[in-house]
């Protein structure tokens, strides 16, 4: 089955763009879905695993006691604690469900490095959405988000999405050898940015990206 990750920057409008996408081509959009099925598999509270999914370390050090400290396992009658001490537990847990739903329903993937998981298969499309920084911050108070609120927010998204693929993959976002298709969202119409990547889908993987019905287990809601 088909699958298209989707690496955007801050005021990329990436969130719309992959829904919109995921509608087109029939496929599940996966985003939060996924730190919170690290959250069960692993008996760690959701913000405990929200939290260290979306502000990557710096340093290994900080990982590994930020994870250790998520002591916030669950301690529901019958489970037992789970310290995790090691990073690669958490991030073996997210290319697990990554790799799953690849192999299986196919997926519309926002963000979660699934571009390096995934990247070199004959049935994902790999697509980078980004712009000029300025444009970006325009486009996010467009959006209706304050001005300096989305400059502050432009500088720490990035950094730690950024500061995530280089953490686990020694890898930049922004490297274009990790993509097929790199748009400029802040030029393009969201419509247009949909269809060039749907038109892409088609072209590469052809007709298995069809519709299917989204299992249960990765709704977010």
């Amino acid at each position: 089955m088909a699958s298209v990750t989707i690496s955007a920057s801050y005021g990329a409008r990436g969130e719309q763009i992959a829904k919109a996408v995921a509608a087109r081509l029939g496929l599940t959009f996966l985003d939060r879905a996924i730190p919170l099925e690290v959250a069960r598999q692993l008996q760690l509270s959701q913000e405990s695993a929200e939290s260290i999914d979306e502000r990557a370390p710096t340093r290994g050090e900080r990982f590994v006691t930020a994870l250790a400290a998520a002591g916030s396992v669950s301690t529901a009658p019958g489970v037992s604690q789970l310290p995790i001490q090691d990073p690669d537990v958490f991030r073996a847990a997210t290319e697990g469900i990554l790799t799953s739903v690849a192999d299986t329903t196919g997926a519309v993937i926002l963000g979660r490095a699934a571009m390096v998981v995934l990247g070199g298969r004959d049935d994902v499309l790999c697509v980078r959405l980004d712009g000029p920084v300025d444009a970006r911050v325009a486009q996010a108070v467009a959006d209706g988000a304050d001005a300096a609120t989305a400059r502050d927010a432009q500088r720490d998204v990035d950094g730690a999405r950024n500061q995530y693929a280089n953490f686990f993959y020694r890898q930049r976002q922004d490297d274009p050898r990790l993509y097929h298709l790199i748009i400029d969202s802040t030029a393009l119409p969201v419509e247009s940015c949909v269809d060039l990547i749907v038109r892409a889908a088609e072209a590469l993987i052809g007709s298995r990206a069809a519709s299917t019905t989204p299992p249960a287990v990765w709704d977010d809601r």
